[in-house]
Order: C-alpha cells, then structure tokens, then sequence
C-alpha cells in the first residue's frame, strides 16, 4: 500500500468512524448498526464475510450476532470460550491470525472453502464481551496489517454494543422508577391520612389529596408555597417549632395539636413529623397528618355514656335509700300537725319540715327518672292543645311575675308521642324561661313544620345562658339556678325525653337578647309506630 493509498484508506476509515457514531447518536437499532459495521469493514477492507460473535451471560460462549457471507448452520452454531479460532480470541483478549486453516486442528467451520482467518476481540474497558471474525478461501489473505484497522472496527462494534446495553439498562431503569413512582403515587393519594413534604426553607413540595380535602386547599395552590404563610396559626400552634427541631435534629418527632383550619374548624390532629434525609443531610421533612376529631368526639362520648350510666346507677341507690326515711318523717309530720297544742312556732317548724320532705321527694324522684329510660304510652298528638293545657298549669304563675306571653302556632300535623313525658319537658323550659326573667320581661313561643319535622321554639329576652355553661347546659348537675332552686336535672331528663321520641333539643345560639331552646320532632303517624 503505497503512501496515497493509506491517505485514502486512513481517510476512509474516519469517515467510517464518523458514520457509526452518527448512528449510534440516532439511537439505531443495535442490529442495524452491527451490520453497517460490517458492511463497512468489507468496502473499506475487501472482506467476502464476516461474523460478529458476542459472549453469553455466563461468558461461556460466543453467540452470533450480526454477520454476512456465513451460512445458516454455521451462524446458528455456538462456539465455547477456548474452541477454535475465535474461542482462542475470546480466552486470551488477543486477535489470532490462522495463514492456513487447514492446519489448525481447532478450526471450526465457518464458509465454504475457508483457508485463512482472522479474529479480533470486542474490547470495553479491558472487559471482552465477544469476537470480531473474517475468513478467506485463499490462503495467506490476511497480515499483521489487517489487525490494526479490524481492530478499530471491533472497537466501534463494541462502543455501538455497550451503547445499546447501557441504554436498555437505563431504559429498564427508567421505566421500574416510573412505575415505582406511579404506584407511590397512587398509594399517597388513595390513604385516609394527609401526607405533605416541606424542603428546609418550609415550602411546600408535595400534597396529597387527603390533605385537600382537610384543608380546603388543593395541590396546585399549596405546592410552592411556604407552608406557615399559607397556614400562620401553625405557629402559634407550637408546629413550626417543631418542624424546626426535625430540620436541626434530623429526628422525627409526633405531636398532638388543636388546629384551627383556614374556614375556622376547630380539628384535633395527630401530627408524625420525619426528616428527608440524603445520606446525612437533612433535605427536607415529610408530615402526615391524621384527624382524630370524630374519634375524639366518639371517644368522649363513650366516656360521657358510662359516666351517665354510672350516675344512674348511684342516683337510683340513693333515691330508694332516701326515699324509705322520707315517708317515715312525712307520716311523723302528718301525725304532728293533727296535735291541737302547739303553738305558732311549733306548727311553723312542722309545715316548713313538710315543706322540706317534700322537695327531698322531687329530688328523689328526679334521680330516679333520671336512671330510668321509660317509653310511657303515646298517641296522636296536638301539640297545639298539649301547649293549652301547659298554659292553664302555669299562667297564674306568669301572670304574677307580669310577664308577657307570646303565641305563635302555624298549623301543625298531630304526631305520634306521650303527651304527659312533653308535658313535662314543656313545664320545665317554661318555668326556666319564667325564674331566668325574674319579673316582667316575655316569652314566646312558636310551632311550625319544617323538612317533615315539628319544630318548636321556646324563646326569653332575658339574661341568657353564659357561655361558660353553655356547651354543657344538658349535662346532669348543671344548673343555672342560685344553690338550692335547682337539682341541675331538669335540662338533661328534658333532652332525654326528646331523643327517645326520634327528636332533637338544643340551646341555639343567637346574638339576640335571652335564651332559646329549639326541640324538633318527627312527624310520626301511628302506623309507622315509635320512634323511642
């Protein structure tokens, strides 16, 4: 090869290697560009065949995988590590050049006619990973100078070989962390539990839908935002502290806090606060976030329930234990007061120890309709009368203390209840409304039906409830009475009668003057019989 003829081969053969990098940069398929090599290497180098072999996964034998100018059985044929030319190759990662074939006793059929061949290894960083091989029918046809740019096709080869493997790896890799990324996702936004990520400077890097739906406030308005200026009652809540000494510490921390969310709710919330770590620094801070406001309630309702349940019980014991020396001293009394020789003083001791017997007899019996949970006898109803016969039991008393009565009746449906249990709750609201006004002042009263329900509305413009009291008017012992007026039992047995009719009685809060308790009622015929 003279000087001009290596310019030109030289020359071609960077053209060759620039043709194969712009392949593999297209991101060809790893067949296509190994046969391109090797179309490549016999117009450049003359070659009637080649073969390209690649090792196994276990690196025990070469498989083919690109050639031309082989036939069928011999390309499909599996060549172990040390066997044959291209076995040598691949044991010693040197090319091996073989002038006469036929001397070789390890030669292995590759054409028809071969004399000659010429194997390169397929080199990656010192690593074989398979064989680039040639062969002739003429004896001799190759030299130590075809090893040179037969081993830069090899190279080519092999980049083209580790390109394909490392962007399958990448693309394998790719694709097990989006599907990893999917189901982390689908799992954060299907869970019941608020779930947000913070970076160190507390902006908002991701939010779940659960912490949508507890805050109000979706994804898109809250990541990127810093978190205590889209919520500032968590500082003051004690949480940004917190989160401070998770991002200082790199230590999770669980809390329990009262949160006033931004529509004003009141929630109770358990708080699991973990720091993000890349290996040792802290990148940010993962919170989850669970309501425990109803169970919070259920629980305090239970509690309140066995309480109750447990007063019952005690008050029973005590209004039967009362109630024995009670009668004895009413009969004592009764017998005293038959005695014609007392004087002024003594008969005034006997009337007012008759007096007390018989408030010691309300109390009992207060505790005792206060254990018990009696359905009574109910029938069609008009409340409307029920209200009339009410009236004629308290008027005189309203009358004395001048105060106003108000009336207000829209017509009504009879409904299904006992009349003397609502009686009873009636006389009680009225005659709380009466002692709450003192003299004079008003009190209404206003019936209507409303989404199937009986609503009835007993209102006073007097001093009110005080907002102390009022979220636990209805429990047993609370009263708004000076000591001695009231056992605290008349608001709670009130409520009691209602629920146990399928109704409701609340104290409704106003900024009118005075107190108003709403008691609803279904509207029950006697065919569809109790509600209780």
């Amino acid at each position: 090869m003279n000087s001009r003829q290596t310019i030109d081969y030289h020359e071609q053969l960077l053209q060759a290697q620039i043709d194969i990098g712009r392949d593999l940069s297209h991101g060809h398929e790893l067949d296509e560009v190994l046969n391109r090599i090797l179309h490549l290497s016999r117009n450049l180098l003359g070659f009637e065949n080649a073969i390209i072999r690649l090792l196994d996964s276990s690196a025990t034998k070469l498989l083919t995988a690109a050639s031309y100018g082989y036939e069928k059985t011999a390309a499909a044929m599996q060549i172990a590590v040390g066997e044959g030319v291209m076995g040598r190759c691949a044991a010693t990662n040197e090319a091996v050049l073989v002038a006469d074939v036929e001397q070789d006793p390890d030669y292995i059929h590759g054409i028809s006619g071969a004399r000659s061949e010429l194997a390169v290894p397929l080199m990656v960083e010192n690593r074989i990973i398979g064989v680039f091989n040639v062969e002739s029918c003429r004896p001799n046809a190759f030299s130590e100078v075809d090893i040179a740019p037969l081993m830069t096709l090899a190279g080519l080869a092999a980049a083209a070989i580790e390109n394909h493997r490392l962007y399958q790896n990448l693309a394998h890799v790719s694709e097990e962390n989006r599907e990893l990324d999917q189901l982390n996702n689908r799992i954060l936004q299907s869970v019941d539990l608020g779930i947000y990520t913070i970076d160190p400077c507390f902006k908002i890097t991701s939010w779940n839908r659960q912490m949508e739906k507890t805050s109000g406030v979706d994804a898109t308005s809250a990541i990127g935002r810093n978190l205590l200026e889209l919520f500032p009652l968590l500082v003051p809540e004690g949480f940004a502290e917190a989160l401070q000494q998770v991002l200082s510490a790199g230590s999770a921390e669980n809390m329990r806090l009262a949160h006033q969310t931004l529509s004003g709710d009141q929630r109770i919330q358990k708080r699991r606060i973990t720091p993000l770590k890349d290996a040792d620094n802290v990148t940010g801070v993962l919170v989850v976030v669970e309501d425990i406001t109803e169970f919070r309630k259920l629980l305090d309702q239970t509690i309140q329930s066995e309480k109750l349940a447990e007063i019952g019980r005690l008050s029973a014991s005590i209004a039967h234990e009362v109630n024995n020396p009670l009668a004895i001293i009413a009969y004592a009394v009764q017998l005293l007061q038959r005695e014609d020789s007392y004087s002024d003083f003594q008969r005034e001791m006997t009337d007012r120890i008759e007096a007390e017997v018989e408030r010691l007899k309300s109390l009992a019996g207060g505790l005792l309709s206060f254990s018990r949970r009696d359905t009574g006898s109910r029938q069609l109803t008009d409340l409307r009368e029920l209200f009339g016969q009410v009236l004629l039991l308290i008027r005189y008393e309203l009358t004395r203390k001048s105060i106003h009565l108000r009336e207000d009746y829209a017509p009504i449906p009879s409904i299904w209840v006992d009349a003397n249990q609502l009686k009873q709750v009636f006389i009680n609201l009225l005659m709380n409304a009466a002692q709450a006004l003192g003299h004079e002042g008003e009190i209404s009263i206003h019936l209507v039906e409303l989404k199937g329900q009986v609503e009835i509305r007993i209102r006073d413009n007097g001093p009110g409830v005080p907002d102390s009291l009022s979220a636990k008017i209805f429990e047993p012992f609370v009263t708004t009475k000076k000591e001695g007026e009231g056992t605290g039992l008349g608001l709670y047995l009130c409520r009691n009668i209602i629920h146990q009719h399928g109704g409701d009685l609340q104290l409704e809060h106003s900024t009118q003057p005075g107190a108003c308790f709403v008691i609803r009622l279904p509207i029950v015929s006697e065919a569809s019989g109790s509600c209780g």
